[in-house]
């Protein structure tokens, strides 16, 4: 049980960080300043960044499961 709860703690880690580094550093550059993050603010830029860690989220579960 608890080598379960490290190995998912593990990959929501993994998602969060390889997010947050695509949308950073390859998208923010290159989207309109409507979809670009404000620090410290509920907005557009912040909702694309959390659906993107959650994408990867779910596909390296998926992966996961599959291996």
């Amino acid at each position: 049980m608890r080598r379960e709860r490290w190995r998912g703690f593990g990959e929501a880690l993994a998602a969060v960080l390889a997010g947050n580094a695509v949308y950073f550093l390859l998208l923010a550059p290159a989207l309109p300043p409507a979809w670009r993050h404000e620090p410290l603010a509920l907005d557009r830029g912040l909702a694309l960044d959390f659906l993107l860690c959650l994408g990867l989220y779910v596909a390296v579960r998926a992966l996961r499961r599959l291996v």
